[in-house]
């Protein structure tokens, strides 16, 4: 696995480096003893997959609030996806900043995505799917988001949004939130 530091502190872009063969791939996504020697989270209590039918579907920007802030290893299984990360931590010296990523089902690429940040992603094709290994169990009442298309973010996202639920349609901007 190669790890490689982002402008965002603590988020990291990991790629798996598979065995190929004549039956296909195997690759590692995820070692306890490779993370851990860099500082970041090894212990995930959940894994989650979301599937997206249609291209163009905009996911996010969600975040659990504190105390229940949770770790991402997000990992794209089929198709494309345009995912980013904004940072929340006001202490940060990057507070506010995005970064943007493709992750794909053929590019070996996950995005480590610590606590305190907001995440979201768009598809970039149709039949996505995308899984998540989260630090945290889901807390419904901790759940929080952004506006995708919040002007004070300035997400520059790969494609207009053609679909997206209410809740992400309906997040508050940032200057109404209490990020």
């Amino acid at each position: 696995m190669k790890f490689s530091k982002t402008h965002l502190a603590g988020v990291w872009l990991i790629e798996s480096e598979p065995f190929t063969d004549e039956r296909g791939s195997f690759a590692r996504i995820f070692c306890g003893r490779e993370f851990g020697a860099r500082g970041l989270e090894t212990r995930f209590v959940q894994h989650n997959v979301s599937r997206t039918v249609r291209a163009g579907t905009l996911r996010g920007l969600h975040f659990q609030k504190a105390p229940h802030g949770e770790t991402k290893l997000v990992s794209c299984l089929a198709g494309a996806i345009w995912d980013v990360v904004i940072d929340l931590r006001r202490d940060s010296p990057t507070f506010l900043q995005s970064l943007g990523v493709e992750l794909t089902s053929s590019n070996n690429r996950l995005l480590y995505v610590p606590e305190g940040f907001a995440h979201g992603f768009q598809t970039l094709a149709d039949n996505v799917a995308v899984s998540y290994l989260m630090s945290q169990f889901y807390v419904p009442e901790a759940s929080a988001g952004l506006r995708f298309d919040d002007p004070a973010l300035a997400i520059a996202w790969p494609r207009v949004p053609t679909v997206l639920s209410r809740k992400d349609r309906n997040w508050p901007l940032l200057e109404q939130s209490a990020c």
